[in-house]
């Protein structure tokens, strides 16, 4: 089941388990579901929307059991565009987070690499994957810090807000994560539109010198976006923008469904490498 809500009709989540999660002395709401090896799937601006849901439901059907944090928002809402804006302005503000702040990780990041290493206790296998979108793009790649990690996807990193070419994670910290990727021959996958105004094209090319072909990174035309977005991103992000989510055209050829195909084979391939070995 990979349903999404009729146009303005919130999710009501039921079929994610719902867990309160404390960790680092933080407790967070954490949708759960599935099974196999853990995938955490982190919600762009504003919040755990029908969109989010359905493709944290493509990875769990895709064999990986999700964990889908809430960070901000009302969890399951239907993104309108008055409620959405406040989200996103009591985002910017919390200490949590660091929009506007080039060359520094948000504090949550710190928690979200506890709960990768929980997942990995939990669900075993090589390691976990995670995806950030938006908001939370570059949490993915934070992440890596955290040993459990081995499959980052940043889809539209947007931070920080207020520099088109900046990096929301501190130069050592991006120093240690190429390292690690270059030893351990992993890489990171990221995604964009190329008209979105907010993960724009110098912010990939910013990526690119921080990583360098450890980077992985998609452009996709921004013709390739849905046409008729829900309230929040047509009238707030005012263009091309979530990839996978609210921008994604779930029909045989598009580019944004191969992007999430993408996407999904990228984790079995890390996330399952000892399945692909022995044909189990």
């Amino acid at each position: 089941m990979t349903r999404v809500s009729d146009v303005g009709v919130d999710d009501p989540l039921d079929d994610f388990e719902r867990r309160l999660v404390t960790l680092q002395e933080t407790q967070k709401t954490v949708y759960v579901a599935g099974h196999g090896p853990a995938v955490i799937v982190l919600a762009e601006m504003p919040g755990i929307s029908p969109h989010v849901a359905r493709f944290a439901r493509w990875v769990r059907d895709a064999g990986f059991t999700v964990y889908m944090p809430s960070l901000f928002g009302r969890d399951g809402a239907y993104p309108l565009a008055g409620e959405g804006r406040a989200v996103m302005q009591r985002a910017c503000v919390s200490a949590e987070f660091r929009a506007f702040a080039s060359n520094a990780s948000s504090p949550v990041t710190q928690w979200l690499r506890a709960l990768a290493s929980l997942a990995h206790g939990e669900c075993g296998g090589p390691g976990v994957g995670a995806i950030g979108m938006c908001f939370t793009g570059n949490f993915a790649l934070s992440m890596m810090l955290e040993r459990a990690m081995l499959a980052p996807v940043l889809c539209q990193p947007s931070l920080p807000l207020n520099d088109p070419g900046g990096l929301e994670i501190a130069p050592a910290e991006a120093a240690e994560v190429r390292a690690r990727l270059e030893r351990e021959d992993l890489t990171v996958l990221a995604y964009r539109f190329d008209g979105d105004r907010f993960c724009t094209a110098q912010r990939f090319q910013a990526y690119s010198a921080a990583l360098g072909d450890r980077f992985v990174g998609r452009v996709l035309p921004s013709s390739a976006a849905h046409p008729n977005p829900p309230p929040f991103f047509a009238e707030v992000v005012g263009s091309p923008h979530s990839v996978v989510t609210a921008h994604l055209i779930d029909a045989a050829g598009e580019p944004t469904l191969a992007a999430r195909d993408e996407i999904l084979a990228f984790f079995a391939q890390r996330l399952r490498a000892e399945e692909a070995r022995t044909g189990g």
